[in-house]
């Protein structure tokens, strides 16, 4: 693996240019300069891989930044997992209770909507023998 253009990461992760450069602004990648062309490295693939990963599972930039910064190749990574798994665990949390808020909600929905069907039901049904009073009437 050698470098990659911004061409490169927008088509390899499905992300704008504008992202990317938004990314290098807070401090996220860093690529090197050629004259106007930023060239990534396998290590900036690698963190941008991460980033969106982390986005996706409902990790902010920050938090992303700070378990990425956590590596220490002469250490390993152990503190570096813990703590993402600490934060998948109160991400999962949170989902689900979520998930419990949501399903209530639908729960509410439902018996709601019955109680409209019913009355509507009600009301065509007590409209019906007036409806019909009144065609014997003109007759």
């Amino acid at each position: 693996m050698g470098s990659f253009g911004i061409r490169d990461l927008t088509r390899e992760f499905g992300v704008t240019a504008r992202t990317i450069r938004h990314y290098e602004e807070i401090g996220l990648l860093s690529p090197e300069r050629r004259g106007q062309t930023r060239v990534y490295s396998p290590a900036d693939f690698t963190r941008l891989k991460l980033i969106l990963r982390g986005k996706r599972l409902g990790l902010s930039l920050e938090e992303s930044r700070q378990i990425i910064q956590m590596y220490d190749p002469a250490a390993g990574n152990r503190p570096q997992l813990e703590r993402l798994l600490a934060r998948l665990r109160e991400q999962r949390d949170a989902l689900l209770a979520r998930r419990r808020d949501l399903d209530a909600m639908l729960r509410e929905l439902e018996g709601a909507e019955a109680g409209c069907l019913a009355a509507l039901e009600q009301q065509a049904r007590a409209a019906r023998p007036a409806a019909s009073t009144r065609k014997r009437s003109l007759r």
